[in-house]
């Protein structure tokens, strides 16, 4: 992995908006005990907790675990939002086509892209996957450099962010290209085996990617710039998480490690794409977007090349130094907006990303889940990936108010070691700190997406890799596991496998 030191960047966008001080609101005294009583650490492990199953509050979803366990609505919203999910879901899976086209509507692809449509990237809504046998992929990598000189710098400060895009290919690189556009170049991937010995001698073996980018199609890349691959994140309950309340995340923050227990999470204050002001960023690997609006308004400009009222860019990721790429047609139809994907498009796919339900856990009462649980929360690993939270009663959709919900993260940046480190710096995120990413419904994966693998760039084979190529702050967790007889590992993997 290449890593680079990261320059100075500008000062932190203010917390003092989202101030640890401000109690929940929306809460009276009674909802307060409530909330505090039933969200506390569970100190029980001979049975499950009241709920545990519902890990999506009353929108969990019920249905049978197979290929679509993902793609279901939530369970508590109204008929008429039924149907708002299904023409949202119909956006969600189109294909873009490009410029000009008789179908108008769907103008607007590329003219640079990594994908045509959201679904090609969220295939059955579920977790993407690094290139591997021919089968479909969804993963791409971002491209940024330190700033290089003291216009740079200032360019860099003025924008208020810590990085910048590459001066030719931007901000990822785009496999694909429209018709009569050259593509800029696809994306290679070498591994080399790591060999790890647990204690009891039981020997696994890591993949350490190294990335590099061929047959490109515009000249060199910067020296200074870095690749960082993403494959897709897991598309279920984004709504409560976005309705959980700040204060709840911010509570957990602990920068400085005040406490002195090695965990030092950071909150993500990032910038809202319509009114820019300053929000908590929860979505996304560094937690740079604070709104499902915002993730869905990335992804069109960034993925598909598709503007949007938040970011009008109808260029997509073209730069200044893509002439051709500028001069290609967009799809901006008058008769239907100003841009490619108006407020109707971004409304409804805002409401289908906003209402996939969580599945409903299985096996949480089987003896050995129990004991896998017991074990989870013996290695610290709830110290990050916090188990449950109650959302707000203020949620903007009622079916995400109020609900007792069993995300498994802090929703906040932790340093995870040199070995993750991807060396772009992102919003609040420096290059060794990643958002913890929600673990439930992480055992449905190979039924959902057909495969097994774990991290940012899919480098884990399974969850035992994902869990070895923990460091920094979750350090002392992957040793504690890494510590346990197999069979202990074994029932913690169990239990992982149920959420």
């Amino acid at each position: 992995m290449l890593v680079v030191a990261q320059a100075a960047g500008p000062a932190p966008l203010p917390v003092a908006d989202f101030s640890l001080a401000h109690p929940r609101a929306d809460l009276t005294e009674k909802d307060k005990a409530r909330v505090g009583s039933v969200t506390a650490p569970t100190q029980d492990f001979s049975a499950p907790e009241r709920f545990e199953a519902m890990s999506g509050g009353a929108g969990t979803s019920k249905a049978p675990v197979n290929a679509d366990a993902f793609s279901h609505f939530s369970a508590n919203i109204t008929f008429e939002e039924e149907e708002t999910f299904k023409l949202g879901n119909a956006l969600f899976r189109k294909f873009w086509v490009s410029s000009p086209s008789s179908t108008q509507a769907s103008d607007g692809l590329g003219p640079l892209f990594s994908a045509r449509s959201c679904q090609s990237c969220h295939l059955k809504d579920g977790r993407g996957r690094p290139p591997a046998g021919g089968e479909a992929v969804s993963m791409f990598l971002r491209l940024a450099r330190a700033p290089q000189t003291a216009e740079e710098r200032e360019d860099v400060a003025a924008h208020r962010r810590l990085n910048l895009p590459d001066p030719v290919y931007g901000e990822q690189l785009q496999e694909f290209a429209v018709p009569g556009l050259t593509a800029e170049g696809r994306m290679r991937i070498d591994y080399d085996d790591v060999p790890f010995t647990f204690p009891d001698g039981e020997a696994v073996s890591l993949r350490s990617p190294h990335y590099a980018v061929l047959d490109l199609g515009y000249g060199p890349l910067d020296p200074a710039t870095t690749l960082s691959p993403r494959v897709a994140n897991p598309m279920i309950g984004m709504g409560l998480i976005q309705a959980i309340e700040p204060g709840d995340i911010l509570s957990r923050a602990d920068p400085e490690d005040a406490d002195g227990d090695g965990i030092s999470g950071r909150p993500a204050i990032v910038r809202d794409h319509r009114t820019k002001e300053p929000i908590l960023g929860r979505f996304g690997w560094k937690a740079q977007n604070g709104s499902i609006r915002d993730q869905v308004s990335s992804a069109f400009a960034g993925d598909i090349g598709i503007s949007t009222p938040d970011l009008p860019r109808p260029e997509g990721d073209c730069t200044d130094r893509q002439a051709d790429c500028l001069a290609m047609p967009n799809g901006v139809q008058p008769r239907l907006g100003d841009t490619e994907a108006p407020d109707p498009v971004m409304d409804l796919v805002t409401f289908y990303s906003e209402n996939l339900a969580v599945p409903q856990r299985r096996d949480v009462d089987d003896p050995t889940v129990l004991r896998g649980k017991a074990l989870f929360y013996g290695a610290g690993c709830p110290a990050c990936h916090v188990p449950k939270y109650v959302t707000s009663r203020q949620a903007a959709n009622k079916a995400q108010a109020f609900q007792l919900i069993w995300p498994y993260s802090d929703f906040l940046l932790h340093d995870m070691g040199e070995g993750l480190a991807d060396g772009q710096a992102v919003g609040e995120a420096d290059g060794r700190e990643w958002r913890t990413p929600p673990l439930w419904g992480i055992g449905l994966t190979q039924a959902v997406s057909n495969h097994q693998f774990f991290l940012h760039d899919g480098r884990a084979r399974s969850l035992t890799e994902a869990i070895l190529w923990h460091g920094g702050e979750a350090e002392r967790a992957r040793d504690a596991f890494a510590a346990l007889p197999a069979e202990d590992r074994a029932a913690l993997i169990r239990f992982l496998e149920s959420l």
